[in-house]
């Protein structure tokens, strides 16, 4: 098991915040945004790291160098940002056929539970599982994604996004992959307003093809680096 980091974005809705550094690099509680995935994975017990890294891609290369807390790291640039899903196709090579943990290098978990997601991944001998909480306020599900389960967490699908959230899962992009996820990234549509490829509809392009997708309770609650309020939000990871 690696764990796959995406630190390649800019995040253009920081404006000015962002406009020198790359915003997984901005300090919350006095820590790099991105240290918090990078204990997640090293926590978990994840055998290396490989780090997807575009926007000021020197930045982080230059702090972190090749390895964290005994964890090799290995780089991988995305020269054009073109979406989540096309910085996992990017890393292919460097994931070298191994099942991976995928992490976004600009969120932050109160009280995180990767080991026992992975463990839930391989006792239960899932394609994917994906990391969700559940939420009160339904308005914070329009910025990531919601999915229909059953009782036994088996999901049947997944939106992007929604205008009207379905129920209380709230999606994260904290969700591990067996290898052979790669063989449904032909198969995901370009979404029609970003013209990218999103992570719901490849792991959907899998479910479709009658893949063992999972849901798993990743925390208590998830902040994704996008605004100003969320990096004024009171975070709590312990």
């Amino acid at each position: 098991m690696k764990a796959l980091i995406l630190a390649g974005g800019r995040g253009k809705r920081l404006a000015n915040l962002s406009e020198n550094s790359n915003k997984c690099m901005l300090r919350i509680n006095g820590r790099h945004v991105i240290e918090y995935s990078l204990d997640n994975a090293v926590d978990a017990g994840v055998e290396e790291i490989v780090l997807v890294v575009g926007y000021r891609a020197e930045e982080i290369i230059n702090h972190f160098g090749i390895s964290y807390r005994g964890k090799t790291i290995k780089y991988v640039i995305q020269a054009e940002q073109k979406g989540l899903v096309h910085a996992i196709e990017c890393a292919q090579s460097a994931v070298a056929g191994a099942d991976f943990m995928l992490l976004l290098g600009d969120e932050i978990l109160k009280k995180p539970r990767h080991r026992e997601m992975i463990e839930y991944f391989s006792r239960n001998n899932a394609f994917v599982v994906c990391g969700i909480l559940k939420v009160d306020d339904r308005e914070r599900i329009k910025k990531t994604y919601t999915l229909v389960k059953d009782a036994d967490d088996i999901v049947y699908r997944l939106v992007e996004k929604p205008h009207t959230p379905l129920n209380d899962y709230m999606g994260t992009g904290d969700c591990v992959f067996r290898n052979a996820i790669y063989n449904y990234i032909k198969f995901t549509p370009l979404h029609h307003e970003r013209n990218e490829k999103e992570l719901p509809d490849l792991i959907q392009s899998a479910i479709d093809a009658g893949e063992s997708v999972r849901s798993f309770f990743i925390c208590e609650d998830y902040t994704n680096i996008n605004s100003k309020d969320d990096i004024d939000r009171d975070f709590t990871v312990g």
